[in-house]
């Protein structure tokens, strides 16, 4: 692998949610193999800024695979072609020199386009304020051996936590579903005792907010597991679908 590569860049530049968007093509010179994909784009538009060029528009912030701020389509799949890899975390070492790089915003009626590459992904925090929490009174925080809870559980929990709210699943899925993001929240609260007792009311009001969204709904493409960065599985909307229906029933 060569140390600094040459690249060709169709980036998407929209000037906000109601202008027409369009690729603009970039070139991108002596680019560092060992540069993370966020820094290549920032070498990008130091360029475009000394030429006088608005420089392109992209969400980051912690650049270190956890807070899920970063995200763009990279060649047709979110966060680009390494499996369980955030974009920030993608290095471009795993691109070749003179390799054409399209570079797209997560595509999704309730991600409205802020800019470029930046979208608005505050139907998220919407649908957690439905039930993302537990409201119940559970007193002081007993030891941690008087509070059974299973294994499997535990670990089924942990798993579902890790969830990053990036919306690569939404971006991957061709129903633009948030399905997966929902059930995994759903999931790492009502696998355990404390969230277990909202578990269906939490199940109605977060489905109900996403559907009031505008997301899609699933038709078990496996897509959204396919993107995922954490790796969440696919159980997690099973076990949200049946909260539901039990909490629908009530």
């Amino acid at each position: 692998m060569e140390q600094t590569m040459k690249l060709t860049l169709k980036v998407w530049r929209q000037k906000d949610k109601n202008a027409k968007g369009a690729f603009e093509s970039y070139q991108a010179d002596n680019i560092d193999a060992a540069m993370s994909f966020l820094e290549m784009l920032d070498v990008v538009n130091e360029k475009l800024t000394k030429e006088g060029i608005e420089p392109i528009a992209f969400d980051h912030d912690c650049r270190e695979g956890i807070c899920g701020m970063c995200g763009a389509v990279v060649n047709g799949r979110p966060h680009g072609p390494r499996k369980e890899t955030t974009l920030c975390q993608l290095h471009m070492r795993h691109f070749q020199n003179n390799d054409t790089i399209t570079i797209e915003p997560w595509r999704a009626k309730a991600f409205p386009v802020i800019r470029d590459l930046a979208v608005d992904r505050s139907a998220f925090d919407r649908i957690l304020a439905k039930g993302g929490y537990i409201s119940v009174k559970t007193g002081c925080a007993p030891d941690a051996s008087v509070m059974l809870v299973s294994r499997e559980n535990s670990e089924l929990a942990m798993d579902a936590a890790a969830c990053i709210g990036c919306g690569a699943c939404v971006a991957g899925c061709p129903n633009a579903s948030a399905m997966l993001f929902v059930g995994g929240k759903i999931s790492h609260l009502g696998l355990l005792p404390q969230g277990r007792i909202e578990a269906k009311k939490r199940a109605v009001n977060m489905v109900k907010k996403m559907d009031d969204e505008g997301f899609g709904a699933c038709s078990n493409e496996y897509e959204c597991q396919a993107v995922c960065p954490k790796k969440l599985s696919v159980s997690n909307i099973a076990r949200m679908n049946r909260d539901y229906i039990l909490g629908s029933a009530d």
